[in-house]
């Protein structure tokens, strides 16, 4: 049985922050060109996980609440942000947030959207906005089929996960439209690209909640079927992923 969104990352926190992606600087450039946003304005990140958003967010001197249900994750975002005066750690959750109405001047959620009820999500973010602030979605897209590596790393997610198909980002890519409704938003992408030696590339696939671990019956082949693939593909020692970071942006 699949597990609840919120505790879905409690096992590979470490993996997550060591090898999953950041996110492009031209997001912030966007939204301070798209949006108008400036560092007095305070931000509710949602769902802020270990906080690599969070970051972007706090070293362009905004007030931010991160707000997490992990308690593992959350944790360690404080922790490795907690140089920062403006942070506020917050437990809560896209559909609940606890926090005021009207206290923020933009909502944003990277790396996040597919897990939301979307409803109660939309109705809980126009709440906690001032009027005319922002919701701001953002999330990584690995690109699948344009190398000859990416195609059989997606082939090695779909023979071994537990739940890859119903989790990816695409599913939640063709609809986001629906979540600003019928308010319009607007569109970027970005391009982002990582390299891994095989530790790295291991460490990604492991920093996924849909990838078996330890002790779950595919973990072994996959891993086996991991190492062949990076011998395959490796140039100089290192493979490429590839991602879309993909932006969507309005008012609710």
């Amino acid at each position: 049985m699949s597990q609840a969104p919120t505790a879905r990352f409690s096992d590979r926190v470490e993996d997550y922050v060591r090898y999953r992606p950041g996110y492009p600087p031209e997001v912030l450039e966007l939204l301070r060109a798209e949006c108008g946003l400036q560092p007095a304005h305070v931000i509710a990140d949602i769902a802020s996980g270990t906080g690599a958003f969070t970051r972007l967010l706090l070293e362009n001197g905004n007030r931010v609440f991160a707000v997490e249900p992990n308690a593992e994750m959350r944790e360690t975002g404080s922790r490795l942000l907690q140089s920062f005066a403006q942070l506020t750690s917050v437990a809560g959750t896209a559909e609940e947030t606890t926090l005021p109405s009207g206290c923020a001047d933009f909502v944003t959620a990277a790396q996040a959207a597919h897990w939301f009820d979307r409803a109660r999500a939309r109705a809980e973010f126009a709440r906690i906005l001032r009027p005319g602030g922002w919701c701001v979605l953002i999330w990584n897209e690995r690109r699948t089929v344009i190398t000859p590596f990416l195609r059989d790393y997606e082939q090695l997610l779909l023979t071994y996960s537990t739940d890859y198909k119903e989790v990816r980002h695409e599913r939640t890519t063709a609809t986001i439209h629906e979540f600003f409704a019928p308010a319009p938003c607007r569109e970027r992408v970005f391009d982002l690209r990582q390299q891994f030696d095989y530790e790295g590339a291991a460490g990604r696939l492991l920093s996924s909640s849909y990838a078996p671990l330890a002790g779950h019956p595919n973990h072994q082949p996959m891993m086996q079927d991991l190492q062949r693939i990076f011998r395959t593909h490796a140039q100089q020692g290192v493979v490429e992923f590839e991602y879309n970071t993909r932006v969507y942006y309005g008012k609710l």
